[in-house]
């Protein structure tokens, strides 16, 4: 894999790679296989090599442990260290479960339901695929990671905040930690936008992550069309314009596109909230008691809040105004956009809500895509 982005950082692995790692490591140890480094098949078709920091024996089996190299990405967990016990066993299948230091999730809203390991779907399927592939056939395995700084450094993350108790979250949709430099950032937005619009785009689809990417694709968007903004939609808005954009589809989780609502316009977590106050105030604003209100300010996730409100007749109009404002909040930073649309979603591929012109700017966007050069 070629660690350095277009921007001259280097990227690194996630805690679910390092995970994986470890967990192929730790069979090959059993196995009498040199466990020195392992390949991992990515989700998308790339492959890292992860070098393994060492292997022990267990009374039960192996032990392995990665050192997690974020790259130049300014990650709390960068140096720690990841660790896989595994147990071979005759039982075909394979339990992944979380030790010391691995957080708990203990609210609704999560990818992972309350009461397991904070091990999200993207790393424990790597973490299967993975042992799947070093394990003999007819075997299957047991497997309990740890991270043993992970309840500790978890205390300066926003786990406790989420419901996530005693450790780090297992985590990495792509298996991969891109370098999150701002400067690098909004100048690699700036590049795509730029590139996009030269070929002969107009219009375009701007998504805060891999998460919105997928949505939008899902809605038949072209996978060209879409340009990831990350936590940076001010920037990215005063840009579509300067380079030219006449049209903007926004589609994104609603945890950050509440915030847009609200105006704010940098979205990451640690500069800017009001998710929950911003739906609180549409659901009041159309017609939801106080008690509903109150269940919503009292609530973590705001994947769990939209989903559940959306049920109901004020919770859907909620929605519907909460895109609206995100379109109000887009153009009023976009100087020279003359129409926005906005779909807002909860996992997993939710829809939320949407703007009503958001299915004909779809159709321009696949028309625009056609005449590109």
């Amino acid at each position: 894999m070629d660690r350095m982005d277009r921007s001259g950082l280097s990227s690194g692995f996630t805690t679910g790679s390092a995970a994986a790692a470890a967990a192929a490591a730790a069979v090959r140890f059993i196995l009498d296989k040199s466990c020195s480094v392992v390949k991992l098949s990515l989700p998308g078709g790339r492959n890292i090599v992860v070098p393994i920091t060492g292997c022990r024996k267990t009374e039960e089996g192996a032990e392995a442990w990665v050192t997690k190299d974020a790259g130049d990405d300014p990650d709390i967990t960068h140096g720690v260290v990841v660790a896989s016990e595994v147990r071979i066993s005759d039982d075909i299948g394979i339990t992944v479960l979380g030790g010391k230091g691995v957080g708990v999730v203990v609210k609704p809203g999560l990818p992972v339901q309350p009461g397991k390991a904070a091990i999200n779907p993207g790393p424990m399927t790597l973490i299967r695929k993975s042992l799947g592939m070093e394990l003999p056939q007819g075997k299957g395995a047991r497997v309990i990671l740890s991270v043993p700084d992970g309840e500790e450094l978890a205390k300066r993350t926003y786990n406790p905040r989420l419901g996530i108790v005693g450790g780090l979250s297992i985590l990495g949709t792509t298996g991969i930690v891109s370098p999150m430099s701002t400067e690098a950032i909004i100048g690699t937005i700036k590049s795509e936008l730029s590139v996009l619009n030269a070929a002969g785009a107009r219009i375009a689809c701007l998504v805060p992550g891999n998460y919105g990417r997928r949505m939008a694709m899902l809605l038949g968007i072209p996978d060209n069309m879409i340009v990831n903004i990350s936590n940076f939609a001010g920037e990215a808005f005063s840009m579509v314009g300067n380079v030219g954009f006449e049209k903007l589809v926004l589609v994104g989780q609603i945890g950050k596109f509440s915030k847009l609502s609200a105006g704010s316009l940098d979205t990451h977590s640690t500069r800017s909230d009001g998710r929950l106050e911003a739906i609180a105030a549409y659901a009041a604003l159309h017609g939801a008691g106080s008690d509903d209100v109150r269940s919503i300010l009292d609530s973590t996730m705001a994947d769990e809040v939209g989903t559940r409100i959306s049920r109901t007749d004020w919770g859907a109009a909620a929605l519907k105004e909460l895109a609206d404002r995100i379109v109000k909040t887009a153009l009023t930073g976009a100087v020279g956009i003359s129409e926005c649309a906005c779909l807002t979603f909860s996992l997993p591929d939710r829809e939320l809500s949407r703007t009503d012109n958001l299915g004909r700017l779809i159709e321009e966007i696949k028309e625009n895509a056609k005449i590109l050069k």
